[in-house]
């Protein structure tokens, strides 16, 4: 069982960025898709972004234009880099693996999830 773990996370200012990253347990991660998620206080958890295993990158309309997604198989860890944050996207952060590569937004495909990482933007 691969295991996920997220880092990066912070108190930022609106405007500024953070880069999160999502570092597997083993190699045979950079096999499959990665999704980020997140969950704001009292909302559901909502999709972010995913990568599939070659790169194709699919992301929510909201984070669309600011938010970038990249892999690093050697490291077996999967990059969200966030700019321009705005208060809105304050949340706690998970990734978790998606098996059959899609990089599908339906998050029952989804296993392995990390614990999160919060993130938290000021105006």
């Amino acid at each position: 069982q691969v295991h996920l773990v997220e880092s990066g996370g912070g108190l930022v200012q609106a405007g500024t960025s953070l880069r999160l990253s999502c570092t597997a347990s083993e190699r045979t991660f950079n096999n499959y898709a990665v999704g980020w998620f997140r969950q704001a206080a009292g909302e559901e958890r909502e999709f972010v972004g995913a990568i599939t295993s070659s790169g194709s990158t699919l992301y929510a309309e909201s984070v669309k234009g600011r938010f970038t997604l990249a892999r690093d198989n050697a490291k077996a860890t999967v990059y969200l880099q966030m700019d321009s944050l705005k208060p809105e996207d304050t949340a706690v952060y998970s990734c978790a693996r998606d098996v059959t590569d899609l990089g599908t937004t339906y998050q029952a495909i989804y296993d392995s999830w990390g614990p999160g990482t919060q993130v938290i933007v000021s105006s």
